[in-house]
């Protein structure tokens, strides 16, 4: 589109980025150390919360009693489960753990639902943390994530460093209940020295 008396032909001009002149840290220069630092050790406790997730249903496939002559084929479905547990993502994690307590004849976990839930709670803010772009901070140090989740819900509620720690510290608890609900059963956890009996 050209406007009146400027002609075709003319030279479109074309810029780049002076990225020499850009802040240092940017694009994260805006905000306090204590911030990126209480972010990142919130992702990366979420990041141990699916590894977690991944060790109890282990767990709980693997433990499961089989008649003789059905221990090759649970076998076989047994490595794609195990495969999955490796890579899924949480939110596919937190459905396969479920159905893993579930199909297991001797687990009595009573707050099942509701841990459940809490996980489901959990992935909504991991997904905002881990791929939200994060906006100018306020003068209380606390800056507003830009997501938009695929049913177009977005955050209007900014956090600062304080807000991502109380994350972190409930993502904690989540992940000692999942610990939990194989130590009850009697088994050691792996990749912990601790009480039960190692599988």
């Amino acid at each position: 589109m050209t406007t009146k008396g400027e002609s075709k032909n003319q030279e479109t001009r074309q810029f780049v980025v002076a990225q020499k002149q850009l802040p240092a840290n940017f694009p994260t220069h805006l905000h306090e150390g204590c911030f990126w630092e209480s972010l990142g050790r919130v992702v990366a406790t979420y990041g141990y919360l699916e590894e977690v997730l991944g060790i109890a249903i282990l767990m709980f496939t693997g433990t499961r009693k089989y008649n003789e002559e059905d221990v090759r084929t649970a076998f076989e479905k047994w490595i794609p489960q195990l495969e999955h547990a490796l890579y899924d993502p949480l939110g596919q994690l937190i459905p396969s753990y479920k159905k893993a307590v579930e199909e297991h004849p001797d687990a009595a976990i009573a707050n099942l639902n509701e841990l459940i839930e809490d996980l489901k709670k959990a992935k909504q803010m991991r997904n905002i943390l881990c791929h939200g772009s994060w906006r100018r901070p306020d003068k209380n140090g606390a800056a507003r994530p830009f997501y938009v989740t695929p049913k177009k819900q977005y955050v209007d509620t900014a956090m600062n460093s304080s807000d991502l720690d109380q994350v972190q510290q409930k993502t904690v608890k989540l992940i000692c209940a999942i610990i939990n609900t194989v130590t009850q059963m009697g088994w050691q956890f792996p990749g912990t020295d601790g009480p039960g009996i190692p599988i």
